[in-house]
């Protein structure tokens, strides 16, 4: 069976990568033209569109979609922002969107299932209000709706922890086996927050989705770095001398560590300000060995670049991770085309969203959700058997 979707601030078309085959998108949209060359590179680009959303019309918006997903801009809704939510700049184009989808709705051709993703700190945003109004956005419109957290550490080695709101247009039926009675593993102490926020009338309208656990992941950081890496290029020995000296002892004591190790330990590290014993501010450097990345983010500064480092035994390299090590991060295949500065490859990443983690989302709950609709045939063939039935009788 083969479905469609819109894909809004499609980036470099992720979704669409987790996704798919069985999945056509009737439609796409970024404002970035370096992403959009991204786009075009990787799925041909017809049917993208590189424009502000704000400027988007609906009647511009092709046929009936099953399913409209939109990884809308995080920065106002992340713990690192300003905390200005739904209302900023940026995020706020969530409106714009919905703007869409009221009017396909209005035209009765609203997308039968409605994706949303975005970072963990939307949870939390306006101490949980944020994810309150747009449930309340989706009741209002008579949408079922709820909502989970999946770390993308469980199918890649990236700690990415990602919030999913996904919501049922109201004449869809949904399968008890994508229902759960209450909240889950992927469902955090903060969505009951958020839930805490909301009106009877919208509480009504919530569903606690029903995720399999994935299957244990089996392939760590350390095979996916190339020693010779392209886009990138290994720090001097002084360089890496400087990031070292950059860590507190905490973070020392776990460079030796794994030193002590008769093997290659990859690890990775981010650079972040901190406070210092007398309230300054200060740059360190802070390094994990787990086999697992933190999270990718935009270049944003220097402190935003992940390092790779390997130690073995008393020798020590260490350089930026290289945009196919980030792709593979992101559970691209090597196949997928990438722009060909570093901070563009990168600022794609990082604003992507993981492959494998929209294959699992849509295998569990879109294409069951899909697949087991009644027919749109069905009051047609019954019309006719019906008719046959008669016939015979007389």
């Amino acid at each position: 069976m083969a479905f469609s979707f819109l894909e809004f601030f499609a980036g470099g078309g992720m979704a669409a990568v987790g996704l798919g085959a069985n999945w056509q998108c009737q439609f796409a949209n970024d404002i970035d033209e370096i992403k959009a060359a991204a786009y075009r590179a990787n799925h041909g680009g017809k049917e993208l569109v590189v424009k502000d959303v704000r400027l988007l019309q609906a009647s511009g918006l092709p046929g009936h979609a099953d399913l409209a997903w939109a990884s809308f801009p995080c920065q106002d809704l992340s713990l690192a922002g300003a905390g200005a939510g739904l209302d900023g700049q940026r995020s706020g184009t969530f409106w714009a969107f919905w703007q869409l989808m009221r009017k396909l709705d209005e035209e009765k051709r609203a997308p039968r299932i409605i994706a949303l993703e975005n970072v963990y700190g939307a949870l939390t945003s306006n101490g949980g209000r944020d994810l309150a109004t747009i449930g309340s956005a989706f009741a209002g419109r008579g949408y079922r709706f709820g909502a989970f957290v999946i770390n993308a550490e469980q199918f890649v080695p990236q700690s990415r922890p990602r919030l999913f709101v996904v919501a049922v247009r109201k004449d869809v039926h949904i399968p008890r086996s994508i229902q759960s009675a209450g909240s889950q593993d992927n469902h955090p102490a903060a969505l009951e927050l958020s839930r805490s926020q909301m009106p009877p009338s919208v509480l009504g309208k919530w569903i606690w989705w029903h995720l399999p656990s994935p299957a244990k992941r089996t392939v760590g950081l350390t095979a996916l770095v190339e020693m010779k890496p392209e886009g990138v290029s290994w720090h001097t020995p002084d360089e890496t001398q400087y990031i070292l000296g950059l860590m507190n002892p905490l973070n020392r004591k776990k460079v030796e560590k794994a030193g002590l190790l008769k093997r290659p330990v990859v690890g990775t590290i981010y650079r972040r300000t901190r406070r210092d014993e007398g309230g300054a501010r200060v740059q360190r450097a802070e390094v994990r060995f787990d086999d697992v990345a933190g999270c990718l983010r935009t270049p944003a500064g220097g402190s935003s670049r992940q390092t790779i480092i390997i130690v073995n035994g008393g020798d020590m390299r260490s350089r930026l991770l290289s945009p196919r090590e980030a792709a593979r991060l992101m559970g691209l295949p090597d196949s997928y085309k990438l722009p060909g500065r570093y901070n563009d490859a990168y600022h794609l990443l990082g604003d992507g969203v993981v492959a494998p983690v929209v294959r699992h989302i849509a295998k569990h709950v879109f294409e069951p959700l899909l697949e087991k609709q009644p027919s749109r045939l069905a009051p047609i063939a019954e019309d006719l058997f019906s008719g046959v039935r008669r016939w015979r009788k007389a």
